[in-house]
């Protein structure tokens, strides 16, 4: 795993394996980042286990529920209409219309929505 400083305080996470493939993994990356001073992360859906993506392991609630708690803004980026629960399309839905948490389609895009205010 490597953390890229791409923009003021943008953090972007690279890996060719899994960097999130259980909760503690996610609480480990929100302090290793915080650690560094960056308080906006990009990851990608590729580094994230699948189980993430399924609501009912609670396992996106937990992590995520951190980077609100530490402040700390996520971009995740991926092609997610691949899930076809419509309880995750909700969840992606509101997320994005919040604004904390991000789900896009290109690191432009997560660059874009993390450089907002």
């Amino acid at each position: 795993m490597e953390i890229l400083g791409i923009a003021t305080n943008i953090a972007e996470i690279t890996a060719n394996k899994l960097v999130i493939s259980k909760i503690e993994d996610g609480i480990d990356l929100i302090g290793n980042v915080y650690y560094q001073g960056y308080d906006n992360v990009i990851l990608y859906e590729q580094n994230i286990t699948p189980e993430f993506f399924d609501l009912s392991t609670k396992m996106a609630g937990e992590i995520l529920q951190k980077f609100s708690n530490y402040k700390m803004r996520l971009a995740i980026v991926g092609n997610f209409s691949n899930y076809q629960s419509q309880s995750f399309k909700d969840f992606v839905y509101e997320s994005n219309k919040l604004g904390q948490i991000n789900f896009v389609n290109s690191k432009s895009a997560a660059l874009k929505v993390l450089s907002e205010p």
